[in-house]
């Protein structure tokens, strides 16, 4: 058994990776790591405060740290923000793990981040920088991905079923 988390979830904001990533930790009776809610415990502030106003640099040395140590301390499935994925170490460091990429299509990734909302990256004309953030993250997902499992038009229950099916070490979908 390989060391590390059991599953660790990649894709582009509202694909999911928080709400799938509970219900998967639940069904395996694992905990639950999500590395933007660690960053923004330590740095006393949301992702949007810190890149207001500390700047996007700032968050992705955070996050970096956050995203190397939790590869490398949490057994259980973690889910990574949606660039983490970009920097090459952290792409260096998934090698070898069970990365599973939620796949979500553009109309319902901007339905569910709710473009009215703050998100820093979305700042301006948020569908076109939404769109432009999928189109240039997609080959780095694919990429990393082990099991790739569409959100869109399923229920996270759906979704987590076929991310434990896809587990080595539950191939046969049992505990």
């Amino acid at each position: 058994m390989m060391s590390g988390p059991v599953a660790v979830l990649i894709g582009s904001p509202g694909a999911g990776k928080t709400t799938v990533g509970r219900a998967l930790a639940e069904r395996l009776g694992a905990a639950f790591v999500d590395t933007d809610e660690v960053v923004e415990e330590r740095a006393g502030k949301t992702v949007g405060e810190i890149f207001v106003e500390d700047g996007e640099e700032a968050f992705r040395v955070l996050e970096r740290a956050v995203v190397a140590e939790a590869l490398t301390t949490h057994t259980g499935v973690l889910a990574l923000g949606g660039g983490a994925v970009l920097h090459p170490d952290t792409r260096a460091d998934l090698e070898g793990q069970h990365v599973v990429y939620l796949e979500v299509e553009f109309r319902d990734a901007a339905k569910r981040v709710g473009l009215d909302q703050a998100r820093p990256l979305l700042l301006g004309n948020p569908r076109a920088k939404l769109r432009a953030l999928l189109e240039q993250r997609l080959p780095v997902y694919q990429g990393l991905a082990v099991t790739t499992v569409p959100t869109s038009g399923y229920h996270p229950e759906e979704v987590v079923d076929a991310i434990v099916a896809a587990l080595p070490e539950h191939e046969d979908g049992e505990r």
